[in-house]
């Protein structure tokens, strides 16, 4: 499957705006300012799938956008991904987007 650029924006979007507008998610906490250094790996984790997806997807444009660049790999974040998610079973107290920054390179 090839998929274009406008393709991945647009369902990086959706997959964050899910993440914000799902009850049960990890970033969609009544009242207050929140930071994406504050979840652990076992709040995300322990979400139903499309919210963890959600938030994976939002974490790795978090970091894109911090790398300050708009170019990416998508067999690369699935890679990143799947090594995001067997670090956070292994380590579920530890903050989940320094796990992802950790495990992106």
């Amino acid at each position: 499957m090839n998929l274009n650029t406008s393709t991945i924006r647009s369902c990086l979007a959706a997959a964050s705006l899910v993440a914000v507008l799902t009850p049960n998610a990890v970033f969609a906490q009544a009242g207050g300012d929140r930071s994406v250094d504050q979840f652990t790996c076992k709040q995300v984790m322990i979400e139903p799938s499309e919210v963890r997806e959600a938030t994976i997807a939002f974490m790795h444009g978090y970091l894109l956008g911090k790398s300050n660049t708009a170019k990416f790999n998508i067999e690369t974040l699935l890679k990143r991904t799947d090594a995001f998610v067997d670090s956070c079973l292994d380590n579920p107290s530890a903050k989940a987007i320094d796990i992802m920054a950790k495990t992106s390179g």
